[in-house]
This record gives C-alpha cells, sequence and structure tokens, in this order.
C-alpha cells in the first residue's frame, strides 16, 4: 500500500468518526475545490480550509463520511467514493438523516495534500475523471 493511500485512509477514519479538526495532513497552500452540489466553491490555505468546513460543518448535524471504495488514479491522486451526510440542521427536516453517495480526490506531493476536490454526486467525479463505476 502506497503512502498516498496510507495517508488518505487515516484522513478517512477520522471524517468516519466525524472529526474535521485535524489538518496536519494538508499542505499550508492546500487548495480546497467543491466541485458540485448546493455550495460550489474554492478554499485557499488551511485557513481557507477550515473556515470552509466551519461554515460547512454547522449546517450539519453529525455529518459522517463513510468510504466505500480507494483508488489510487496515479502517483499522486487517490479517489475514494463515498456516502456522506448527517442531519440538515437548517433543513427543517428535524431528526431525518440526509445521506448522498459522493466522492473526493486527493492530490498529494511531498507527503501532504495539495488539492482536495469534493464531488456531492459521484456519477460527476466519475464522469470527469473519465471512469466508470
Amino acid at each position: 500500500m502506497s503512502e498516498n493511500l496510507d495517508l488518505v485512509r487515516s484522513i478517512c477514519t477520522a471524517w468516519g468518526r466525524g472529526d474535521f479538526s485535524s489538518n496536519d495532513w494538508a499542505d499550508e497552500r492546500i487548495e480546497v475545490v467543491v466541485g458540485d452540489g448546493p455550495e460550489q466553491g474554492r478554499w485557499h490555505g488551511r485557513d481557507g480550509m477550515e473556515a470552509g468546513w466551519r461554515g460547512f460543518l454547522g449546517a450539519w448535524g453529525d455529518y459522517r463520511v463513510e468510504v466505500d471504495q480507494f483508488r489510487e488514479l496515479d502517483s499522486e491522486r487517490v479517489l475514494i467514493l463515498m456516502r456522506h451526510g448527517g442531519y440538515g440542521r437548517a433543513s427543517g427536516l428535524g431528526d431525518k438523516q440526509l445521506t448522498t453517495e459522493g466522492a473526493n480526490v486527493f492530490q498529494m506531493r511531498d507527503g501532504k495534500v495539495v488539492r482536495l476536490l469534493l464531488y456531492w454526486h459521484r456519477d460527476r467525479a466519475l464522469a470527469d475523471l473519465g471512469l466508470e463505476e
């Protein structure tokens, strides 16, 4: 198993517990891109990523990521296919859990994530990457 895959597995293990507090895995100048979904956007640097996560997670209760599959795309990129969601605090749905099948692409350099591409919808990610599930 590659170091990149090990790193992504460790990040996703924390996210599976609902723990998004760590950023030691991210390069100082990380670029985070939300490729689709309700709030597309782009964050730069660890501070930008943290502010973006705070805003995003503030709209959710018990938000979690559960990975279905890890795929090494090349020597720098790892794709995860996952289910993610939680309880929408602002949705008015009360305690009903909202979950969708998404995907993330982690791009690494020198043992750090330099770019993180987030997709709400798995099929969009696979289409953008020219892959099929």
